[in-house]
């Protein structure tokens, strides 16, 4: 009885010395590696297609595209003017770039990466750019308009804008016919018809400020908000927040991963914050991966459940190299 005392002494010591081995669940996620691609300069979203397990890396004028079986760049797509966003519509063969400095969307074709031809958009500095299936149609979210701008995916004409109530960030679709984006200088979340391209409700989302990326998960009907240090979980039928959880310093992205039931933000001050949907109702911090200072942007693969973030790298000797961080399990 002594020994089994002394040994739930030694526990209760030794987890209070180190609260993160014994009582925290981990994730298993921790930094797998890197891409180096090189260079400097400007850079925004990244994107990861599935039909094609390509990333695809904004980066100043051009997008490098990787191929995610072999972490190797097989191939750029260049001439851009400002690029921020890459979303593809693998249905139709093709992917498309909102350059913000000219405000246009580029199109190019899915499998060769071949250029189709450059497109106007109704408004200006396109950032964010979302395909929607329901709608067939691509949609660029205008920062300094307050519009989104739809276009046909097949035709690539453009069919409409959608007008909204302050600087877009990021858009997300429930697949059904409903579209929802981030407006940063709101504090608070546009729910739009695709279709129709007419907002149907506004909810606030405070104390969320200044939101930019956005996930969902389709099943429970919950949408990932993340701005100031803060995660909103947003209930898509009600529009309420039902949880905020803190997050590390300078999010711009957002990612949800539907089978492990894990919401991701990559964080401007160098970590992954990560977040267990433990049900439709119950959300918590899970783990806090240290990155890489600056790596503010990322792209979920939910086939492999890795994480890639983009930014200057410092390597170990200390040498600076624009690439990709990859954070996963083993």
């Amino acid at each position: 009885m002594k020994k089994l005392t002394s040994f739930i002494t030694l526990l209760i010591i030794v987890s209070i010395i180190q609260p993160s081995s014994l009582l925290a669940q981990a994730s298993g996620y921790k930094v797998l590696g890197s891409i180096d691609i090189g260079g400097e300069g400007f850079w925004d979203y990244t994107y990861v297609d599935a039909s094609t397990n390509m990333l695809f890396v904004s980066h100043g004028s051009k997008v490098h595209v990787i191929d995610l079986k072999t972490n190797k760049v097989v191939g750029e797509i260049k001439g851009l003017n400002g690029v921020h966003g890459i979303a593809t519509a693998p249905e139709f063969g093709k992917g498309f770039i909102s350059n913000g400095r000219n405000d246009t969307v580029t199109v190019f074709e899915l499998k060769s990466l071949k250029v189709l031809r450059s497109i106007k958009v109704t408004g200006k500095n396109p950032d964010a750019i979302v395909y929607d299936p329901f709608s067939k149609k691509i949609f660029t979210f205008n920062g300094r308009t307050s519009n989104a701008t739809a276009i046909d995916a097949a035709t690539e004409i453009v069919v409409g804008t959608v007008s909204l109530d302050g600087k877009p960030e990021f858009s997300v679709s429930d697949n059904k016919g409903r579209m929802f984006v981030n407006i940063e200088d709101k504090n608070m979340i546009e729910e739009f018809d695709p279709q129709k391209l007419q907002v149907i409700s506004k909810w606030s989302i405070n104390p969320c400020k200044s939101p930019s990326g956005l996930a969902i998960d389709l099943k429970n009907n919950k949408l990932f908000s993340v701005g100031d240090n803060i995660m909103a979980v947003v209930d898509v039928k009600s529009g309420k927040v039902v949880k905020t959880l803190k997050i590390g310093s300078g999010v711009d992205a957002c990612a949800f991963d539907p089978e492990l039931n894990l919401a991701f933000s990559s964080n401007g001050e160098g970590t992954l914050s990560i977040i267990q949907e433990v049900s439709p109702t119950e959300f918590k911090v899970l783990d806090t991966i240290v990155t890489q200072k600056g790596l503010r942007t990322m792209a979920l693969d939910a086939a492999t459940h890795k994480v890639y973030l983009i930014g200057t790298l410092e390597g170990k000797d200390k040498k600076k190299s624009f690439g990709v961080l990859i954070v996963g399990r083993e």
